[in-house]
């Protein structure tokens, strides 16, 4: 049987391109962490700072909170299986939100931050570390809260606030 140079190409080339709609098709995103990451929370009173070591060091910047009256601190540890993956740390002096992802291990996690004062809840938005090939990424956001309000930071696994992890709450400073 004789087949022609161009039934030959072409089926050739067909068939590449069915292997690499194959190999399309079975990738996937980045698998979510199955079991979620286990979590340890550390809050400081910001009225008695600077504060720093102890519960607050870690592998990689340790976590330094400086003075604000009347303010709540909080960091927020993600490990999986023994692995240090990231930290969330709500700064009152400056209002800021820090993330870190610590593991370059293709997926991440997100934190949604809102704040409660006068009554009414304000939804900030949620960040994430931006997933570079650097040992440490982070993001840091600088917010304007109001002194004394409710500052609720929330972890999800999922970039639509799906997949929840864990939630923690401080206070923005300068209460009278």
């Amino acid at each position: 049987m004789r087949t022609s140079i161009g039934t030959r190409v072409t089926g050739l080339v067909t068939g590449a391109l069915l292997a690499a709609g194959a190999l399309f098709a079975t990738a996937a995103p980045a698998q979510a962490y199955s079991p979620d990451p286990s979590v340890s929370t550390y809050y400081r009173q910001t009225s008695s700072c600077p504060c720093s070591g102890g519960s607050l060091s870690d592998p990689f910047d340790g976590t330094y909170f400086a003075h604000d009256a009347g303010g709540t601190a909080v960091k927020m540890e993600l490990n999986d299986a023994g692995w240090f993956i990231g930290k969330v740390e709500f700064h009152p002096d400056g209002e800021k939100l820090w993330v870190y992802d610590t593991k370059n291990d293709g997926d991440g996690f997100y934190v949604a931050i809102g704040y409660s004062s006068g009554g009414s809840y304000h939804d900030l938005g949620t960040y994430s570390a931006p997933g570079t090939s650097a040992t440490v990424d982070m993001t840091v956001k600088n917010f304007s809260i109001p002194d004394g309000a409710s500052v609720d930071l929330t972890v999800y696994d999922g970039s639509g606030r799906s997949d929840y992890i864990a939630a923690a709450r401080g206070t923005g400073g300068a209460v009278a």
